[in-house]
């Protein structure tokens, strides 16, 4: 068996995990978790928007933009 070693990350949530069993706790610290995932995610797609000069028109035009194989009958 494979052992795996937790980054310090992984440590302190372990840690601050061992000390409350509160399962309404738990709830608001995976929304907690999952706003912060959400603004990093925002922040990234917003740097990229930036870098590849993006817009909302443009962005309107790929979605609108047939990308799969055409069906060969």
């Amino acid at each position: 068996m494979q052992s795996t070693t937790l980054n310090p990350t992984q440590l302190h949530l372990l840690q601050m995990f061992s000390y409350d069993s509160d399962e309404e706790r738990l709830k608001e610290l995976k929304e907690v978790w999952l706003n912060h995932v959400r603004n990093k995610l925002d922040e990234e797609v917003e740097k990229v928007w930036k870098e590849k000069n993006m817009s909302n028109e443009m962005m309107h035009e790929l979605l609108n933009t047939h990308l799969r194989t055409p069906y060969n009958k």
